[in-house]
C-alpha cells in the first residue's frame, strides 16, 4: 500500500525550508503521497529516509526508457487514471512489425517506411517510434541477420527483438549493443534463459503470461531475480479483454499500490482486416498500453491513430498555443493583407494553411488570448477591440504595410467598428469570412 502524508511527513527533515517549492514539510508529504511532488526535490532528507520513502514517491508506473540518444522513447511513470486528473507523462510508442520471413528488399522498404513516418500536426511532429522484428523464420541466424540488417540502416530506431527462443534473442544481441532493446517475451517456461539476457545486455524484458494472476506472479518472480526493468502483455487478443485487463492493471497499479502490475503495457494489434487492427490500436492507445505493435503503417491509417494519440496525451488544463507575433507567410511584402486571429494553436495552423492555400502573401498576426479559440476568447473577454488595437499598434506592424487594413475573423465581426476608433485613423477594419476554408477564395478576389 502507498503511504499516506502523515507516514510520509514523519521521515522529513521537518524544517519548513521551502526549499522543495512547498510552503511546509507537511505540504510536501502530502504532495509526494499524491504523486505530485518528487522526493529529489527536498535536499535535507536523510539518506534513511530517502531509502524508505522512495517507493512512496516512486511513480506507480515504473518508467522506461527504450534505445539510446535521440531516438530513444520513454514509457510508464503515469501517476493517475484520468486525463482530466493530471496530464498523461510519456506517450504510447507505436512500432511496425518486421518479421524476419521477409525478403531483404521488403525488410528495407519496410525500414524506410518508419524512417519517413512523420507527420506535422498543429506545430508538432508525430511519428512511428519503434520497430518490432518478429522471429516467424524459426531460424536464429536469420533473426540475428535481419536485426543487423535493421540495426545498420535505422541504428537509432528502438527495437523490440520478438521471440520466445532465446537462442534467437543470444544470436541477435550482440547487433544491439547500447541500444537498450525491449526482448519480448519471458515466459513461465523461459524465464530463466531470458532474465539473464537481458540482465547481461541492459534490455528490457517483455513478460508475457495469459491472464493477471499469472502475468503478477511471473513479474514478482523476475524481479526476485534482480530484473525490475520490465513491459508486460497480459495476452488480450481482443478488443474487449484489452479494455478489460489493461484497465485492471492500471487501476490495480495507481488505486492499490499493486506493484507485480505497475509496468509499462506491450499490445500487438495483428488481424486479417486492417480496420479491426486500427481498432484494436485504437483501444490501446485510448486504454493505458505504452508500445502499440502494427503490422502497416499507411499513412491513411496512422493519422487517425497519431492524432488520437496527440489529444490524449496532451494537458487538458492547458491549450495548445503558438508564440504571440506577426508571422510572415510566403513572400509577403508592403502589399501584402494583414489577417488577425488566436494564438490557439489549431486555429492558427487551420488558418496557416488555407493562405498558404490561397497563394497570397500575407501577414499573420497572431494574437495572445491565452491559447482561446476566436470565439471563445472573445466570450472570455480577451478578445476586445481594445486589446488587439493595442496588439497590432505595439507590434509594429504598420511600419511594414503600405495599406493598413486588419482583416479579422468574421465570426467577431460585431468589435469592426470599436477596433477602428481604437485604432488609428489611417486604419480600416475589414470582416473576413466566417470559417477559414472560405479564405483561399476571398483572398484571391481582394487580390484580382
Amino acid at each position: 500500500m502507498a503511504l499516506s502524508g502523515v507516514e510520509i511527513f514523519k521521515h522529513l527533515p521537518k524544517t519548513n525550508c521551502k526549499e522543495c517549492g512547498h510552503p511546509t514539510c507537511l505540504a510536501f508529504a502530502m504532495k509526494l503521497a499524491a504523486k505530485q511532488a518528487n522526493l529529489d526535490s527536498c535536499p535535507y532528507v536523510s539518506k534513511e529516509g530517502k531509502e524508505f520513502l522512495s517507493s512512496a514517491s516512486a511513480p506507480p508506473i515504473r518508467p522506461i526508457c527504450i534505445g539510446h540518444g535521440d531516438g530513444s522513447v520513454k514509457l510508464g511513470e503515469e501517476t493517475v487514471l484520468f486525463r482530466h486528473e493530471k496530464k498523461f507523462v510519456n506517450p504510447c510508442a507505436l512500432a511496425l512489425s518486421i518479421d524476419d520471413s521477409l525478403p531483404d528488399t521488403e525488410i528495407l522498404k519496410r525500414i524506410d517506411g518508419v524512417k519517413t513516418s512523420e507527420i506535422e500536426r498543429v506545430g508538432q511532429k508525430l511519428r512511428v517510434e519503434m520497430i518490432s522484428v518478429g522471429h516467424t523464420s524459426s531460424d536464429p541466424s536469420r533473426f540475428s541477420a535481419v536485426v543487423k540488417l535493421i540495426r545498420e540502416n535505422a541504428p537509432k530506431i528502438p527495437l523490440i527483438l520478438n521471440s520466445k527462443d532465446p537462442a534467437a534473442i543470444e544470436s541477435a544481441l550482440p547487433h544491439c549493443k547500447g541500444a537498450r532493446p525491449v526482448i519480448y517475451a519471458a515466459t513461465k517456461d523461459n524465464t530463466e534463459a531470458m532474465v539473464k539476457l537481458a540482465k547481461e545486455n541492459s534490455a528490457i524484458l517483455g513478460v508475457y503470461a495469459e491472464g493477471l494472476d499469472a502475468l503478477s506472479s511471473l513479474t514478482e518472480k523476475i524481479k526476485g531475480m534482480g530484473l525490475d526493468d520490465l513491459v508486460i502483455d497480459p495476452g488480450a487478443s481482443t478488443p474487449r479483454r484489452m479494455i478489460e485487463d489493461y484497465t485492471m492493471i492500471r487501476r490495480s497499479a495507481i488505486k492499490k499500490g499493486f506493484k507485480p502490475l505497475g509496468y509499462p503495457i506491450i499490445t500487438f494489434t495483428s488481424s486479417k482486416d486492417v480496420f479491426a487492427e486500427s481498432m484494436k490500436a485504437s483501444i490501446g492507445i485510448a486504454k493505458y498500453a505504452s508500445i502499440i505493435v502494427l503490422d502497416s503503417i499507411e499513412r491513411w491509417k496512422m493519422l487517425p491513430l497519431i492524432t488520437l494519440r496527440q489529444n490524449i496525451y496532451t494537458d487538458p488544463q492547458v491549450p495548445m498555443q503558438v508564440a504571440q507575433k506577426i508571422y510572415k507567410i510566403g513572400d509577403a511584402n508592403e502589399k501584402s493583407p494583414l489577417l488577425l486571429t488566436t494564438n490557439f494553436s489549431l486555429t492558427y495552423f487551420i488558418v496557416q494553411g488555407e493562405v498558404e492555400n490561397s497563394k497570397v502573401p500575407c501577414w499573420l498576426a497572431i494574437m495572445d488570448v491565452e491559447g482561446l479559440s476566436v470565439l471563445t476568447a472573445w466570450a472570455a473577454g480577451k478578445f476586445t477591440a481594445p486589446k488587439i488595437a493595442s496588439f497590432i499598434l505595439e507590434s509594429g506592424i504598420g511600419d511594414k504595410v503600405a495599406r493598413k487594413e486588419l482583416i479579422i475573423p468574421g465570426y467577431v465581426s460585431i468589435l469592426s467598428g470599436a477596433l477602428e476608433e481604437k485604432l488609428n485613423s489611417d486604419w480600416k477594419v475589414v470582416v473576413g469570412p466566417r470559417e477559414a476554408n472560405a479564405l483561399p477564395a476571398f483572398l484571391k478576389n481582394r487580390a484580382a
